[in-house]
Formats: structure tokens, C-alpha cells, sequence
């Protein structure tokens, strides 16, 4: 991965547990493992009202199409884009080239759409299909053009 890309809330909803969670005695080897992904990971977060952000973070205001292909470009830039109303802007800049949808066995009812209403429909084709021992299972699609 080259960098991760959030929204505001998703940030700090993931700089509240990442940046202690391999000292808690409670945390899995997994979780362990990904809080020192994700202090070592560059990170964009784009917010209109963040003016700083800590652990190798760059705040942007807004997503800039030439910024972010010029990101994908660069060497090991596959980029993960986390946080609904951030995928929905990227998904209408047409700058998602695939979808890895992580389904948790856990009915919560509530929140925002992964997808929400759109003028447009993207033709995505199953490319791979992964269950985990926790029983997350990951979808990964390829991007088509949008019809």
C-alpha cells in the first residue's frame, strides 16, 4: 500500500485505538500487527475543519483529481480509500480502480451507505472472494466504467 485516505471522522476514529493498541494486553497479534501498519503508513486525511493531524498525516481540503492519480502513479501506490462519504466522492471522480468489501458477521443497523444514491451504476466484476478465520469475508471487485 502507498498511503491510506480517510475522511475526517474515519481519522480520528482510527487515531483514538491505533497509535496505543499494540501496548493493550488485550489486542490480538493481528491487531498488533496492523497498529504498526498504520503508524508507519503516510496518511491523507481530507477535512474542510482539521487544520493538523499527527502519526505521518498530511490534511488536505479537498480531493484533487490530478493529486490523487499523480499518488497512484508512484511505485507500491495502491491506495486505500476508507469512509463513506469520501469513497462516494472518489467513486463520482472515477478514481476507484477496485473494491475490497469486508463483510463482518455483525448486523449493526445502522450508519451511513457504503454506497448512496448515485445518478450513475458501476459495472464491477468479482475478482477474488476471501474468508477469514474470524469469519470476515473480503470481496474484492475490479472498477468498469460507469454505465
Amino acid at each position: 500500500m502507498g498511503a491510506f485516505l480517510s475522511g475526517r471522522v474515519t481519522h480520528e476514529l482510527m487515531a483514538d485505538f491505533w497509535p496505543t493498541a499494540d501496548a493493550d494486553p488485550e489486542s490480538t497479534p493481528q491487531m498488533v500487527e496492523f497498529a504498526g501498519i498504520w503508524l508507519d503508513m503516510p496518511k491523507i486525511v481530507y477535512s474542510r475543519t482539521l487544520d493538523r493531524a499527527d502519526w505521518n498525516t498530511t490534511v488536505k481540503r479537498d480531493v484533487v483529481v490530478a493529486e490523487v492519480e499523480s499518488l497512484k502513479a508512484e511505485p507500491g501506490a495502491d491506495l486505500v480509500v476508507s469512509g463513506a462519504d469520501l469513497a462516494a466522492e472518489f467513486a463520482r471522480l472515477g478514481l476507484i480502480d477496485e473494491y475490497r468489501i469486508y463483510v463482518h458477521p455483525v448486523l449493526i443497523g445502522r450508519g451511513k451507505p457504503l454506497f448512496p444514491e448515485s445518478v450513475h451504476k458501476a459495472d464491477l466484476r468479482l475478482v477474488e472472494s476471501r474468508t477469514f478465520g474470524n469469519g470476515v469475508v473480503m470481496l474484492r471487485y475490479t472498477a468498469g466504467k460507469s454505465l
